[in-house]
């Protein structure tokens, strides 16, 4: 099924054949240099069920992304519900990750975009959140642009205290926030 498009984007469920080209995704290190390691296709597997299940379960997740042009599968945009033990948990986070050809062409800008439109028009959420390593910048530069507010730096819980990834940026986005926004670029 496909949830989303935009005019170079569709946003779908997930396919058996995306494990291969995902898998390659998350084991690429330039890719995942912001995580604290890469995955392994097992790991990779994992995550992959981990996702299909959030769908199953809440009727969102991470959406699979395909370029409409060729219909490649470039990596992943969407919702999580993440728990992790924080005072902004749990919440619904927006997030994308996207293979290294990718980058550089507004994809995550426009994927995030029209996934937030659809968080707050159609799934009805009241809130969305973001989160990344304080040393991420493109990430970051995303969650500007489609017009989320910072909150705060914090102290990741998940990954090791004396690691340069373990300083987060919390940015933020309510329904109110969105429809002003939305309503500037109309």
């Amino acid at each position: 099924m496909i949830y989303l498009e935009t005019s170079r984007l569709q946003l779908r469920d997930w396919k058996e054949s995306d494990l291969e080209p995902f898998s390659r995704l998350n084991e690429d290190e330039q890719v995942m240099r912001y995580f604290p390691k890469s995955l392994s296709p097992e790991e990779t597997k994992v995550f992959y069920e981990s996702i299909v299940s959030e769908f199953k379960e809440c009727g969102f997740g991470f959406y699979a992304v395909d370029v409409k042009e060729n219909n490649e599968f470039i990596g992943f945009i969407g919702f999580h519900q993440a728990t992790f033990e924080a005072n902004f948990t749990p919440c619904i986070e927006i997030g994308w990750r996207l293979k290294k050809e990718a980058w550089g062409k507004g994809y995550a800008t426009e994927g995030a975009a029209a996934c937030l439109q659809y968080g707050f028009n159609e799934l009805k959420f009241s809130e969305v959140y973001s989160f990344t390593a304080d040393v991420n910048e493109p990430s970051k530069n995303v969650m500007v642009k489609i017009g989320m507010n910072f909150i705060k730096n914090f102290h990741h819980p998940k990954v090791d205290k004396d690691s340069p990834l373990n300083k987060h940026v919390l940015f933020y986005m309510d329904q109110n926030k969105y429809a002003k926004v939305s309503n500037n670029r109309g």
